[in-house]
């Protein structure tokens, strides 16, 4: 037996981070610390056999390809199979995927159609995986300190997410890019081990009901039923995608031109992801009563980067300003999570989960095609001042929906029932104010993994 005082005590993990969430934070941090320097790894093994940079950004498409064409089926798949299955199954795709990726370079020469397939491969099990994470996640968690939850997880990700960017970096550098698709092959099937051991049992069992399309259809009513939630998917849907284009088109050119090379656009980049890191510890202590409110205006900071490389700004500030946006975009993505695990039924929430994954990434590839025509068209400069624009304007168009404004976080709800759509009442519903999008008595159910780079 312990007492409060007694130093055993300390090291138990708080209430709200139980069995299923411990292993779901563990896997996501085993994952996020391969796949990072795996990104690094795959440019530079396509580079390594004479590729360039068009062969790059072509294996970069095969990923993104199928996880746009895939993800709206992952999440209908996810919520009639059992989530931890499709997880696991996921992981697996990917670790085979990743093991032979490694081999084909360890081995020799892979052939370009060759890693452009086997990065489709891990594209396509990040489809399914995504949705069916997001659903767990929230359904591992429960009650006021949900939002503390999510925020100690996405710390938990992004600083492995930094660390395994600088690490990755490092192995290229010295055993090369074949040994680190292998460690990411590895951390994969450690991660869907753990995985294997989450408990269902909570979940109720869902209703026989027709096929995937009418899964679909069920998941978009649940969508389009909600501006706040529709709403803020457009939103991102053109924000991530300008701020793609920005980041992975006119940032490094900038850095070349103006601020001494990929050095200092790397150092940008990384103090981004440590503003993140930061703006996760600030959500562990903070719980800001209208919370969709709270995190879109701290969405306009997301325009401050392109304005930045537009100037351009000195690396120092440039820096300053890219810790700023991890810090507010975090905020964000805290806020996000919370909203869905609040007001999204239990049995919907990997579909609602992949038409959210859907809107953030569907533009990304157009805008990135784009960003090349439009610096010819309009000047790189006046094409960065667009970039900021529309992320403000796209921002202030949604803080217009009234739900964005008014939803609130409840203190304290009870589960929603089975997955037939009776529900219980709430013991309390304190300090919510009732909006037309977000409808009065639903429950909190739980949690999720966060759409791509931006939530």
């Amino acid at each position: 037996m312990t007492t409060a005082a007694d130093p055993r005590s300390r090291l138990r993990r708080p209430l709200w981070a139980g069995r299923n969430y411990s292993l779901l934070t563990a896997a996501a941090f085993i994952t996020s610390l391969g796949s990072q320097g795996a990104l690094i790894a795959a440019a530079f093994a396509v580079i390594e056999t004479g590729g360039d940079g068009g062969d790059v950004g072509l294996v970069a498409a095969a990923r993104t390809l199928p996880l746009v064409l895939f993800l709206l089926i992952g999440g209908a798949v996810a919520d009639r199979l059992p989530r931890h299955r499709v997880m696991v199954a996921a992981n697996a795709l990917n670790c085979l995927s990743q093991a032979a990726f490694a081999a084909l370079v360890l081995a020799g020469e892979p052939r370009l159609w060759q890693m452009m397939l086997l990065t489709a491969l891990g594209g396509t099990g990040q489809a399914f995986f995504s949705p069916a994470a997001e659903g767990m996640l929230m359904s591992s968690v429960e009650g006021e300190q949900a939002g503390r939850a999510f925020a100690v997880f996405r710390m938990a990700m992004q600083g492995a997410g930094l660390g395994g960017a600088a690490l990755g970096g490092a192995m290229v550098a010295v055993v090369g890019p074949g040994w680190v698709l292998a460690a990411d092959a590895a951390a994969f099937a450690l991660a869907g081990a753990l995985r294997a051991f989450l408990d269902v049992s909570h979940i109720p069992a869902r209703g026989r009901g027709g096929g995937v399309l009418a899964d679909l259809r069920e998941g978009w009513r649940e969508v389009s039923g909600r501006p706040w939630l529709w709403g803020i998917v457009l939103q991102f849907s053109i924000a991530n995608a300008v701020v793609a284009a920005a980041d992975a088109v006119y940032g490094p050119l900038v850095a070349r031109d103006h601020l001494g090379g990929p050095g200092p656009w790397g150092l940008a980049l990384g103090f981004f992801g440590a503003g993140t890191v930061a703006g996760a510890v600030v959500m562990t202590r903070w719980k800001p009563r209208r919370l969709l409110f709270a995190g879109t205006l701290c969405v306009f900071p997301l325009a401050l980067p392109s304005a930045a490389l537009a100037v351009p700004v000195p690396v120092g500030v440039l820096c300053a300003v890219m810790f700023l946006t991890g810090v507010t975009l975090e905020v964000f993505g805290v806020s996000w999570m919370t909203a869905l695990h609040q007001e999204i039924p239990e049995d919907k929430l990997s579909r609602v989960s992949a038409y959210d994954w859907f809107g953030s990434v569907a533009m990304v590839p157009l805008a990135t095609a784009l960003a090349g025509p439009a610096e010819s068209a309009f000047g790189r400069t006046a094409a960065l001042w667009g970039c900021a624009a529309l992320v403000v304007l796209v921002t202030a168009a949604v803080l217009c929906v009234p739900e964005v404004r008014g939803l609130t976080r409840r203190t304290r709800v009870t589960r929603r029932g089975p997955a037939d759509g009776a529900a219980d009442e709430p013991e309390e519903d304190a300090g919510r104010e009732d909006t037309a999008g977000a409808e009065a008595g639903r429950e909190d159910m739980a949690g999720a993994e966060t759409g791509p780079g931006r939530r």
